[in-house]
């Protein structure tokens, strides 16, 4: 995501000194290092800056935060939060990656082929599989 060669894809940068109010919607990557209020949506790749603020719900194929944003995240694909990134929102993604020093504060959904799974078989009355060390609500 976001490889030098990948940057003939990027269709939109929001600047640092830069302000957005609205919904904003596009079909290739977008990098933000500026603010933006309102919501986000791409079929592509989002790039959230260390000095980024985002007040937004987003919508992408891809994300990596390196900013703060306050809204719910849907993440196709993969989320990758750095050191830096602060989240007040839900988020649901596929993959996760958290680096350590990053803040989530909300609910988070990742994988949802692995939740299905144990959905399914807590419907069957039949115990899923898990790790070792995994504790049931009623084991604790």
């Amino acid at each position: 995501m976001f490889k030098k060669e990948d940057g003939d894809n990027v269709e939109t940068i929001i600047g640092p000194s830069v302000q957005v109010e609205g919904n904003f919607v596009a079909n290739g990557d977008i990098i933000v290092e500026g603010t933006v209020s309102g919501s986000i949506k791409t079929e592509k790749n989002l790039r959230v800056g260390k000095d980024a603020k985002i007040f937004a719900d987003i919508t992408a194929n891809n994300a990596f935060v390196a900013g703060e944003i306050q809204g719910n995240i849907k993440i196709k694909e993969n989320l990758e939060l750095t050191n830096t990134a602060k989240i007040f929102g839900d988020v649901k993604t596929k993959i996760l990656n958290v680096s350590p020093g990053a803040s989530l504060n909300g609910k988070c959904s990742a994988g949802d082929e692995h939740k299905a799974k144990f959905e399914k078989a807590d419907e069957r009355g039949q115990k899923a599989s898990r790790d070792k060390n995994y504790l049931a609500p009623e084991e604790i």
